[in-house]
């Protein structure tokens, strides 16, 4: 699988070329994490090197903290062809693309600690001026809830303020296209609950720095995250039915939650999944809100154990949550299942 997935990275890379090819860029731009440093390969290198030597464009790359630019990173150690341009530096580099249209980039020199490109930063020259780097937009980084330490953070009004026109940005998974900055998103799947068209941007600047956007789908894997809901299923066999009915006819990589609530009664485990029917290459399960329905006001009223320990939890002094695990739980010990994952 690993090998597959490898496989698709690169063949996403060698459409992107192909496409920029086709619509006769002027240049091919890499905000960063084209590789990652810790999994590299002489391969890996040499893959890379030849690709951007056999495109006939420009290749400008700004170093990621994935892809970060030291001494050990392909950046350094790799024989690159003319038309490839590499950023070195934690500050911004001016590079002419063309007469009256500058490409300002940096890098990542170190996989954590990189301060803002934006701070401090003016442009000091006329005519166009577009940046290329790899940085975590604030509000952005707000909006997904990320607690991760940013990297390279900055403000989209810092772009503005800095005197450029637009910023061509790497890092986010989800694309986003602001009014001053893009995000194309990985054009390859990197892990389930991506969202967005994401895919490489093709990009028509104007004289006066407006840009129009174009992006395009380049992704060689079938990726689906299936939802079964098994709310009332009564057995075993009725759980893999109805997920087999769902993933019915997909091929590629699946990840499939299992959610709803369903009878005390059925016992079904993760690895029951492997018997499913499918024509997928790969799946996933998972367990999500997957909820057992327990009457615990009619079982209370048992003269027995489980009527017993119903009543003593139902009195304690517990959260709902707390409450509805330990009910849950214990009944499932007593009917001696040890499926407690369910719970």
């Amino acid at each position: 699988m690993a090998r597959k997935f490898r496989d698709a990275l690169r063949a996403a890379l060698l459409k992107t070329l192909q496409l920029a090819t086709s619509t006769e860029a002027d240049a091919i731009l890499c905000a960063g994490d084209l590789y990652e440093h810790d999994r590299f390969s002489p391969d890996t290198q040499a893959f890379l090197s030849r690709c951007f030597a056999e495109v006939d464009l420009p290749v400008v790359i700004a170093p990621g903290n994935h892809d970060w630019y030291g001494p050990a990173s392909i950046y350094r150690s790799a024989r690159w062809s003319p038309n490839v341009h590499i950023f070195s530096t934690s500050r911004l580099e001016p590079l002419e693309l063309a007469d009256g249209l500058t490409l300002w980039g940096a890098a990542h020199c170190a996989p954590a600690g990189t301060e803002g490109f934006l701070r401090d930063f003016r442009v000091n020259r006329g005519g166009v001026n577009l940046a290329l780097f790899h940085g975590s937009e604030r509000s952005f980084l707000a909006q997904q809830g990320d607690k991760k330490m940013p990297h390279a953070p900055f403000d989209a009004e810092e772009i503005e303020r800095a005197g450029l026109q637009h910023a061509f940005v790497g890092h986010y998974h989800c694309p986003r296209d602001g009014e001053w900055h893009t995000y194309p998103g990985n054009p390859e799947f990197l892990s389930f609950g991506e969202t967005g068209e994401r895919g490489p941007v093709v990009v028509t600047i104007h004289r006066d720095g407006t840009i129009e956007r174009e992006r395009h789908h380049v992704a060689a894997m079938r990726v689906h995250d299936i939802v079964v809901d098994v709310t009332g299923c009564s057995d075993r066999q009725d759980v893999l039915d109805r997920t087999e009915k769902q993933i019915a006819g997909l091929d590629g990589i699946a990840r499939i939650t299992l959610t709803g609530e369903m009878a005390a009664e059925v016992d079904v485990r993760i690895n029951d999944l492997k018997e499913i029917h499918s024509s997928l290459e790969t799946s996933i399960v998972r367990f999500s809100n997957l909820r057992v329905a327990y009457d615990f006001l009619a079982i209370q009223k048992e003269p027995t154990v489980r009527g017993q320990f119903v009543r003593d939890v139902l009195a304690a002094s517990l959260g709902e949550v707390e409450q509805r695990r330990i009910l849950v739980t214990g009944l499932r010990a007593l009917d001696g299942r040890d499926d407690l994952e369910v719970a």
